[in-house]
């Protein structure tokens, strides 16, 4: 498993709250909330600040007019 940040109390309740709505689990809502991050954010903006170019193939913020094999 990757890195797992600890949510502070207040998160904690809103992504609680939101799984409830969504009748999730927690994490397949926090799932779920990432994937949905991951179609609306500006790609671009994402990709271009990134630090680790080595996984920029399966990169889902890669925008696919981008490419950044002389990188890999």
């Amino acid at each position: 498993m990757a890195y797992t940040p600890e949510l502070n109390q207040y998160h904690s309740g809103m992504l609680r709250r939101i799984a409830w709505a969504c009748d999730m689990p927690m994490t397949k809502t926090m799932v779920s909330i990432f994937d949905h991050l991951g179609n609306t954010l500006d790609k671009g903006k994402i990709c271009d600040a990134c630090r680790d170019k080595s996984n920029c193939k399966i990169c889902p913020f890669l925008l696919k007019e981008v490419s950044h094999e002389q990188s890999i």
